[in-house]
């Protein structure tokens, strides 16, 4: 791939995992089932390029993403993580494996960003529906505009995704367009900003611990900063972590948790996990889920008399809110600010 990053670019002595490439403009959609078929069986990560957002349009996000993050704490505080989902996170909020990271949690800060919903909607009442929240135009003239275009041009990307994901899993195409499904979904953006500490994880420091994500798929836009490891085989002693390269203009995609129980673990969520390496990082996650009220139960393509169902029916939002409960940190220790 021409956008692959230069030899002298990666970090010393490592595995560098090289993941298959999905070009979401290409009039071939069998091959694009069969690369991301063989990649959900693989590793359950891969690239999206020629997505439609134009490279301008991602830089200018990345842009007003810094912005934020060089605000002064109190600036940041003031836009701090509500019982929704949406804000600020400050650094060490999330602990994302508890097992690991013994003393401290993730050494990264973020924004969370969901699907507008104004508070006199019924819609509202629910866990991650709600208006967001937004740092001052006075300080950040346009941010919000920005953010809510490129969180509208994410979920057209996500939908396309899931697509060719349909045809993998042998169902019809538009299978997760449903209005149970991506037609109505949670849909969660998160500006990440790795400050530069090194990790090192014989002492349980981590840019972002080792976790597999909670939902459907993620999206992830990254810098040109080395940081993301995957572990292909969770279950391996010990654990083989390898980097993913960034690439220019390109989405990495993972499948989440709630994929596999939908797929009876035929597609597999992946563990991954964040090294800083003492440089600054940004990234962008997009976070993919269906409807509060969508039952994520077995697909009928993926059970048989020999592989019956190995989880039961759950509803999407029990079970992303016991998720988000059980890695982020109690709102009552922010209280003192």
């Amino acid at each position: 791939m021409e956008n692959m990053p230069k030899q002298d670019d990666t970090p010393a002595s490592t595995t560098i995992s090289f993941l298959n490439c999905i070009d979401l403009s290409t009039p071939d959609v069998q091959q694009s089932v069969s690369l991301l078929k063989q990649a959900c069986l693989d590793c359950g990560f891969f690239y999206v390029t020629n997505h439609g957002i134009s490279q301008e349009f991602m830089e200018e996000v990345f842009s007003q993403s810094k912005k934020f993050f060089e605000l002064p704490l109190s600036e940041k505080m003031k836009v701090l993580r509500n019982e929704k989902h949406r804000g600020y996170t400050p650094v060490l909020d999330e602990l994302l494996d508890p097992d690991n990271q013994i003393h401290v949690g993730d050494y990264k800060e973020g924004y969370y960003i969901g699907v507008e919903v104004p508070e006199d909607d019924p819609e509202a009442d629910k866990p991650f529906y709600g208006p967001n929240v937004w740092p001052s135009d006075v300080i950040l003239p346009g941010w919000r505009q920005t953010m809510e275009k490129f969180h509208q041009q994410a979920l057209g990307v996500a939908r396309a995704v899931a697509r060719i994901i349909a045809l993998a899993l042998d169902l019809e195409a538009d299978f997760f367009d449903e209005p149970e499904m991506l037609g109505h979904p949670i849909a969660v953006m998160r500006l990440l900003h790795y400050a530069g500490q090194i990790s090192d994880p014989s002492k349980g420091l981590y840019g972002a611990g080792a976790h597999s994500d909670y939902g459907l798929i993620t999206l992830l836009a990254t810098d040109d900063v080395y940081g993301l490891q995957i572990c292909k085989d969770k279950d391996a002693q010990p654990q083989v972590w390898e980097f993913v390269a960034p690439l220019k203009g390109a989405f990495i995609v993972n499948l989440g948790d709630m994929l596999e129980r939908w797929s009876n673990c035929i597609f597999k969520s992946t563990l991954h996990r964040v090294l800083g390496n003492g440089q600054e990082r940004y990234s962008i996650a997009y976070f993919v889920e269906p409807s509060h009220e969508c039952l994520v139960e077995c697909l009928p393509t993926c059970k048989s008399e020999k592989n019956p169902p190995k989880f039961p029916p759950i509803k999407c939002e029990a079970y992303l809110s016991q998720r988000y409960k059980d890695t982020h940190a109690d709102l009552k220790v922010y209280n003192k600010h």
